[in-house]
């Protein structure tokens, strides 16, 4: 008998490196939770076209990515019906104010710039996997949706 993960992210992002920083963290989290990941955007939106549903719980999402990027990558997930209740929580070394702001508006619910040490990617990533996005499936105001670890 299998056990369902208690949750289901999927993962965006064109460096490899962070990719697998970001599945050992979560391992260290939550044993319990199933990792899908895209190297780049078209890659994304042919996971979510495959295997939603069951929709993600949330899924992190890198801004600059090759062929289809972050942007609008966020576009297309607000604009499918389907997916469109899914949580998106960028997930970029960037951290300029105007990115912020834009991707505030397109309907992301939080913004974290990838932190420089393990325990705070770990940090961040328990912080994401303790909301309870059936009560909080709303984007916070501006000064409460980025974080910086």
């Amino acid at each position: 008998m299998s056990t369902k993960p208690n949750k289901s992210i999927f993962l965006a992002d064109d460096d490899e490196d962070d990719c697998l920083l970001f599945e050992d963290a979560l391992r260290e989290v939550s044993t319990s939770t199933e990792l899908l990941t895209a190297s780049d955007g078209v890659e994304l939106i042919d996971l979510m076209e495959k295997a939603v549903p069951p929709p993600p719980d949330v899924i992190f999402l890198d801004l600059n990515m090759p062929r289809k990027n972050g942007f609008e990558c966020l576009d297309l997930i607000r604009q499918t019906k389907a997916w469109a209740h899914i949580p998106v929580v960028i997930f970029s070394t960037t951290g300029q104010e105007e990115m912020v702001r834009k991707v505030h508006e397109k309907g992301a619910n939080f913004f974290i710039r990838k932190p420089g040490s393990f325990p705070k990617l770990k940090q961040a990533i328990k912080q994401i996997l303790d909301i309870d996005w059936t009560k909080h499936s709303w984007t916070p105001a501006p000064e409460n949706f980025y974080y910086q670890y």
